[in-house]
């Protein structure tokens, strides 16, 4: 029998084909641990933000120099929480009381309204109902005296009558039996509170911990993520985090900066118009503006529910007010914060905005906007290397055969 012969030594294309399969396998296993432990990534994705977000203050606190040495990551992220917590007691202590006296305030004009309702007091309010709707083209029929008219008042027209007395009665009587019937679950809810809030406060310090391990070892990590890329496309890997940083950067650090800036406008308009309850309204605004469109409009409505309560004409003038807030956002600061490369279609924020909250409730649509950030990087980056490839594999023009050069397509390879 013949000897086998010796197996050829591997080609360069052999092993870099066998390192792109290893890679790929690797990524492969890191998505799938990602998508089989859902439920429990939304607390590390929140973390990750924090330390995205806190890690220009950390490298600026890191670049001081004390007795000659810098400070370490860990003792600057020390102090940022400690500014964290000293901002969250100041809040506390100079602003929980002005919102709980507002909230007290709107309970007991709500106490107040329900105890004014009398059906004097009701005649008198559908009788103006009547005669704003009449003025503008409306027949409608609100009071006793016009419900007792309808029916001699049919002739052809067009009329509706609605008994408002009824309305209002029914629906504080549907009110008061749903409190009846639900005061005995009272210990249940208050204890359900109380567990909940006790969760949302270890969780809180749960992130908090994590996002200081992230921050604390993010070079670490950045090099050990790099080397799941193979070398030949080193350079294409720190290109597309430079563009998803850019991009991030914009929607994470631009939104929170804008967040604040809606905040403040927003106040002082409820101040300048005297709309009730402002600094409710205003913090409710503030919070709202971290989701991009919907929260905006789900902020907007009862601001201007209670101007219009107060009068049309204020209603009016604090709507124009939010829609010049917002147009100074969408002109001058989304241009000036975020920058064109954060920049992505509102059509796109909207539908994340719903896959996000579908898949993941509420948490999913604070995180929808940023993920989509990153997706959108990353497609633009892969479009614009496609077409630049592209270009390039073009013939030159002087390689063009003089047969087509009147404009005649050339023939097909």
């Amino acid at each position: 029998m013949s000897q086998p012969l010796d197996a050829p030594p591997p080609t360069p294309i052999t092993d870099r084909r066998k390192r792109l399969l290893v890679l790929g396998a690797l990524w492969l296993v890191v998505a799938a641990a990602l998508v089989t432990f859902r439920s429990v990534v939304m607390p590390f994705a929140g973390a990750a933000l924090i330390a995205y977000l806190v890690q220009p203050l950390v490298a600026r606190i890191t670049r001081v120099k004390v007795a000659g040495r810098a400070v370490p990551r860990w003792v600057a992220i020390l102090l940022i929480y400690a500014g964290f917590f000293v901002g969250v007691y100041l809040f506390i202590v100079a602003l929980v009381p002005q919102l709980y006296r507002e909230m007290a305030r709107v309970s007991r004009d709500v106490v107040t309204l329900a105890n004014t309702l009398t059906p004097e007091q009701m005649e008198v309010l559908a009788q103006r109902g009547e005669t704003w709707l009449s003025e503008h083209g409306i027949p409608v029929a609100l009071s006793n005296r016009a419900l007792e008219g309808a029916d001699a008042a049919g002739n052809g027209h067009f009329n509706l009558a609605l008994d408002l007395e009824k309305l209002l009665g029914d629906a504080v009587k549907r009110a008061s039996s749903l409190v009846q019937e639900n005061l005995g679950d009272i210990v249940n809810v208050s204890r359900s509170i109380v567990a909940s809030v006790a969760a949302g406060v270890f969780m809180m310090f749960f992130i908090m911990m994590v996002a200081a391990f992230f921050s604390i070892d993010s070079q670490a990590i950045g090099q050990y993520c790099a080397t799941l890329v193979p070398p030949e496309y080193a350079r294409d890997a720190r290109q597309l985090a430079e563009r998803i940083d850019r991009s991030l950067s914009g929607v994470v650090r631009g939104q929170v900066t804008i967040c604040v800036v809606n905040g403040a406008l927003t106040f002082v308009g409820l101040l300048l118009f005297g709309v009730k309850f402002a600094f409710l309204l205003a913090t409710i605004a503030t919070f709202f503006s971290l989701i991009p469109i919907f929260g905006t409009i789900l902020s907007s409505v009862p601001i201007v529910l209670i101007a219009l309560a107060d009068g049309f004409q204020k209603g009016v003038a604090i709507l124009l007010w939010i829609i010049g807030i917002h147009a100074v956002e969408a002109y001058f600061l989304n241009p000036k914060i975020m920058g064109q490369a954060a920049r992505i279609h509102p059509v796109i924020v909207a539908f994340s905005l719903i896959a996000g909250e579908r898949l993941f409730g509420l948490m999913g649509a604070l995180f929808a906007v940023p993920v989509t950030a990153m997706l959108v990087a990353c497609f633009d980056y892969a479009r614009l290397k496609a077409q630049a490839q592209s270009v390039v594999s073009l013939p030159a023009p002087e390689a063009i055969p003089a047969s087509n050069a009147s404009g005649t397509a050339p023939p097909a390879a």
